[in-house]
């Protein structure tokens, strides 16, 4: 089974260039705690143990990130980036790059001819009977299904199910992709016939707040499953990343 995913590459930065961008307005600069919690004197000597682990911000630097972000002084958070390489549907794709100020390269069928994935869900949901989009937690059985919808499949078995339809629509699909290639038509009108299941790939990059917004959007329980896979996967990473710019940016709402 395809899968969708967002896989980390790189980043820049970390709490610290929150901090330092918002304490550069009065000349200041922070370091990490490196302080220890525990000292005492012993032969007239002073000892220290329990050092913080590294990367610790100082309790008034947390304090500052938590109050930039409940404030929406949100530019000293534009100064630390990172990066992922995303595979997903091009229905998941065409939702996601209408997030602004994210860096987008994407994979180019004008250029790459190989054969194409597409992706089938574990499950097929049941349409919301409450809004316009969006689906519900009902599961529609597609294999009990005929293919006019309505009627359950021919008992003979000559006639298939809704869901060996539409797989076997993409292997049809597939076999008319590869026929026009091999046919010499352009690559740029080969993809023409791809369905919108067709897999692409892209480098998303951008800094933390640029990404916040995405993912308190999209990390969001009644979105859409699939690009909330892509979105989890950026945020879980995001924090591991920036943890205390991250979680004071994600309960921070526009």
């Amino acid at each position: 089974m395809t899968q969708i995913t967002a896989t980390y590459i790189d980043h820049m930065g970390s709490d610290i260039s929150t901090v330092n961008a918002a304490r550069v307005s009065f000349g200041k600069k922070s370091e990490w705690d490196e302080e220890p919690r525990t000292k005492e004197v012993r032969d007239g000597k002073m000892y220290c143990s329990d050092f913080p682990p590294p990367n610790t911000l100082k309790e008034r630097d947390t304090k500052l990130i938590n109050y930039l972000a409940k404030h929406k002084h949100i530019s000293p958070f534009g100064h630390a980036f990172a990066s992922f390489h995303v595979k997903a549907p091009i229905f998941v794709a065409r939702q996601l790059v209408k997030h602004k100020f994210l860096r987008w390269n994407e994979i180019s069928r004008r250029y790459v001819d190989d054969e194409p994935e597409f992706y089938q869900p574990d499950v097929w949901r049941g349409r919301s009977d409450d809004k316009k989009q969006g689906s519900s937690d009902v599961v529609v059985d597609l294999g009990s299904i005929g293919l006019d919808g309505l009627n359950p499949p021919h008992e003979s078995g000559w006639e298939s199910s809704l869901l060996e339809s539409v797989n076997g629509g993409d292997i049809h699909t597939l076999g008319n992709y590869e026929a026009l290639i091999k046919a010499g038509v352009a690559p740029e009108q080969a993809r023409m016939v791809l369905p919108q299941s067709t897999m692409t790939e892209w480098y998303w990059s951008g800094s933390l707040d640029a990404f916040a917004d995405m993912c308190r959007l999209r990390c969001a329980s009644d979105t859409q499953y699939e690009t909330r896979l892509v979105a989890d996967d950026i945020s879980k990473k995001m924090a591991e990343l920036f943890p205390v710019s991250w979680s004071a940016l994600m309960v921070c709402r526009s």
